[in-house]
């Protein structure tokens, strides 16, 4: 038996797989946790209960679901949410809860000091994004000024992948792909942390050191066996945010492939033939040496319909609430009766990077119901992932194919509102695990198992997403209101912050 355990941690539930060497599930295990937000634009976990207790309860769920022997896990490979930011203490004790990615915006002016002071085609040029609320560098710099005592008592600052793998192996270290978010620390060309541009945030030794994704970071320790039941030796690799290892999953291996996650938030990758300079996207290289890859994201999707099944349909059993609000929403004409939402509920990511973004319900009358109201947030979401895609166009990187995984593949009016906006066709891959299977993929590449078309086989293609010519017109419509709404409002929402 050659077995490998892939783990990811995401912003409302982690998810496990164990898999042969044929990429068949042998066991599946979840556990839930919660985002916390303890006051607007702040978003946050909890290391030890929502990271590494979800990684112990699923690494043993799967090793006694499977009947697989622990010795027969030949690598372990993890993923989780990202950028984060977590400062710990020398044994890699949290000092505070962990702060999330862009849906975290607390750093806004930080980021527009750094800005300023450094200059964004400066920034651009060196570290390959502008900073906005996905940059680690400017929450970094909250934490020195905001609580500069735990910032003296901090020995590093991970990210969620690092904080895990360090917790397994008793190894710092980051992969590429994660390390070049923390801009303006990260220098893209020389593939390495930089002060050059700022020396006011941190001492470049508090970061952990980076490494390619498949690198073997270390091995299982004894304390971590004992807490996680795998063998003590086990081979850890370094591992990757969740987006990355998704992609992985449904076969994003050649420039021009691209996936789209339906999340909590909606995120992309494209793998690219050289690297993408545009303000308005992420870059990163990508896991593997030479080669690279150009990111975006909302900041909220999968997040609103949490929000509105909590805020707004607490009549419905809450395990099938889901399935009844997607069921409101299909009885819903396309284009919602007039209705449009911008989803900006945490500000916005790509491509407006606008933390004082706010959301939107426009066109309310009388006659609509929740399942109008529904079906426009869906659409809204829908509106802002074309908005990417048009995006990349303009950069000069338009995508062969769309690989679309996440939940959202299963909301017929989401998924095909996608397809219909945008005029793009979506491909789905049999296995929908996601980032876990790609986790475990990735164990089995790095250790020389398999081979990176092999992920090709292991997940094939099992459905397309088509757009529907009939509903062109009116989506049309909605997406030209839907983009002049927030050119006429955005001055409004800024006022709204003070």
């Amino acid at each position: 038996m050659k077995a490998y355990l892939g783990i990811d941690i995401g912003t409302f539930e982690s998810k496990g797989v164990l898999v042969d060497d044929t990429g068949r599930i042998l066991a599946t295990a979840a556990k839930p946790h919660k985002m916390l937000v303890p006051q607007p634009g702040w978003a946050e976990h909890r290391p030890r209960e929502d990271w590494w207790d979800d990684i112990t309860f699923i690494s043993r769920k799967l090793i006694a679901d499977s009947g697989v022997a622990p010795r027969e896990i030949r690598a372990v490979g993890t993923s989780a949410i990202g950028p984060c930011m977590l400062p710990v203490d020398g044994e890699g004790e949290p000092l505070m809860n962990a702060v999330l990615y862009g849906v975290d915006t607390r750093a806004a002016d930080e980021i527009e000091e750094l800005t300023a002071t450094i200059g964004a085609d400066t920034i651009l040029d060196r570290c390959g994004n502008a900073l906005t609320s996905q940059s680690v560098g400017p929450k970094i710099l909250w934490l020195k000024r905001n609580r500069p005592d735990l910032f003296d008592r901090t020995r590093k600052i991970l990210n969620s992948t690092s904080y895990i793998v360090h917790r397994l192996t008793g190894v710092w270290c980051i992969d590429h792909y994660s390390a070049s978010s923390t801009s303006p620390l990260y220098d893209v060309a020389g593939l390495a942390y930089s002060d050059r541009l700022t020396k006011d945030i941190v001492d470049l030794d508090l970061l952990p050191e980076p490494a390619w994704t498949t690198d073997i970071a270390g091995t299982v320790t004894a304390r971590a066996a004992a807490e996680t039941g795998l063998a003590v030796g086990t081979p850890v690799i370094v591992g990757t945010i969740d987006a990355a290892a998704e992609a992985v999953s449904v076969g994003v291996l050649d420039p021009g492939d691209m996936m789209l996650m339906y999340g909590s938030t909606i995120f992309i990758i494209m793998v690219t033939a050289h690297r993408v300079s545009d303000s308005r996207l992420w870059y990163a290289p990508w896991l593997f040496p030479g080669e690279h890859a150009s990111m975006s994201g909302l900041a909220t999707s999968g997040t609103l319909t949490h929000w509105f099944r909590d805020s707004l349909a607490r009549d419905l059993d809450p395990a099938s609430a889901m399935i009844a609000l997607a069921a409101e929403a299909e009885g819903s004409p396309p284009g919602a009766k007039g209705l449009v939402l911008l989803p900006y509920f945490s500000g916005e990511r790509t491509p407006i990077h606008d933390p004082h973004a706010k959301g939107v319900l426009f066109g309310l009358n009388l006659t609509h119901t929740r399942g109008d109201i529904y079906r426009a947030l869906l659409e809204g979401i829908a509106n802002g992932t074309s908005h990417i895609f048009e995006t990349y166009v303009e950069a000069g990187a338009d995508p062969n194919s769309v690989y679309a995984v996440g939940g959202g593949t299963k909301n017929k009016v989401w998924a095909q509102a996608t397809s219909d906006v945008s005029g793009r066709t979506q491909i789905i891959r049999e296995k929908t695990m996601g980032a876990s299977y790609g986790d475990a993929f990735l164990a089995a590449l790095a250790i020389g198992d398999v081979r990176k078309e092999d992920i090709r086989t292991w997940n094939p293609v099992a459905s397309e997403v088509v757009a529907d010519a009939a509903n062109a017109g009116v989506y049309a419509r909605q997406y030209a209101v839907f983009k002049d709404i927030y050119a006429r409002t955005h001055d409004l929402m800024r006022r709204l912050d003070g």
